[in-house]
């Protein structure tokens, strides 16, 4: 888990460095903010599943299906928050930040 979520801290750098590159500040601003909407919840789920591997009987299916679903609520509060706070928002660096980081899995898919 702690490569998966390692690579997509590295996908959004990337990703707000060719937005820096292809639309300036702004666009950069708009994809870090995309790709850190859906970097945070992951890795606070990633953590929290992790933790409970450390517990005597390990993690179950509960636990996983409750925190995917605070996963996706704090993702969309997130994505929510962003677009009413951030007033020079770039949509196309926004959404592209977020597809970004969620597939970013992919490369170490095709890695192994």
């Amino acid at each position: 888990m702690l490569r998966l979520v390692s690579l997509q801290l590295i996908a959004t750098v990337v990703a707000g460095v060719i937005a820096a590159l292809l639309g300036g500040l702004p666009a950069m601003f708009s994809a870090l903010l995309g790709a850190l909407c859906c970097l945070v919840p992951n890795a606070l789920m990633a953590y929290r599943l992790y933790l409970g591997t450390k517990r005597p009987g390990g993690a179950n299916a509960v636990s996983f299906l409750i925190w995917e679903f605070v996963k996706i609520a704090m993702t969309v509060a997130l994505l929510f928050a962003a677009v009413k706070l951030y007033r020079d928002l770039n949509w196309l660096a926004f959404l592209g930040g977020c597809i970004v980081v969620l597939k970013s899995y992919i490369f170490l898919l095709i890695r192994h």
